[in-house]
């Protein structure tokens, strides 16, 4: 079985050495053929994970028949990640292998359910962050927040100078190219200082 070895830490203190050592040392034992070894320092959150994305390529291609990581945390960011991810790999044929054995092959019945397992945990985890946001939010709101825009537009700190440069006979094309703004803020702004004016 050929494989390709991806090992990540997440902080620059730390160094993939162990995990890279431990994992070689583990193929041996199972007669895997290791292609190649991938690895970066960086926080599971960050999306743009270079050297993950390098081996998902080969894996696209089929020039593995598995990824042989450390744990599942070293690969997947989170639950919806790693389900994800999981898919893309089993739709090349290619199997997630960790270290301590367990392997998800989602061909297999055990794979399935793996999956199964993990789809519910993702959505628990959604629910979850839905209803800190909304308690967050009800929190924030009793202690007297305002959310969403903040009452007036942009186009009220130059409510003066549009004034000024309209009744200096000055085009709305010319007003909005003069301060950067979009000729129909400067029409509502204009609209608003004249039911201003006959309040």
């Amino acid at each position: 079985m050929k494989v390709a070895i991806y090992a990540r830490v997440s902080t620059h203190d730390q160094n993939c050495e162990r995990q890279i050592k431990d994992l070689t040392e583990y193929a041996a034992r199972c007669g895997y053929q290791v292609v190649g070894v991938w690895s970066e320092t960086m926080s599971g959150m960050k999306v743009d994970r270079v050297q993950r994305k390098e081996v998902m390529k080969i894996a696209r291609a089929r020039d593995i028949d598995a990824v042989l990581v450390s744990e599942l945390t070293r690969w997947g960011r989170s639950t919806i990640d790693l389900i994800n991810t999981l898919n893309e790999l089993h739709s090349w044929k290619v199997s997630l292998i960790a270290q301590n054995g367990f392997q998800c092959d989602l061909s297999t019945p055990h794979g399935k359910m793996i999956l199964g397992i993990m789809a519910t945990l993702a959505e628990f985890e959604r629910d979850l962050f839905s209803e800190r946001v909304k308690s967050g939010v009800a929190l924030a709101r009793s202690k007297g927040k305002v959310f969403g825009r903040k009452p007036g537009s942009k186009a009220d700190k130059y409510r003066d100078e549009i004034k000024s440069l309209s009744e200096d006979g000055k085009s709305i094309r010319v007003i909005a190219k003069h301060l950067g703004i979009s000729r129909n803020m400067v029409e509502r702004q204009l609209e608003k200082t004249k039911k201003h004016l006959s309040a």
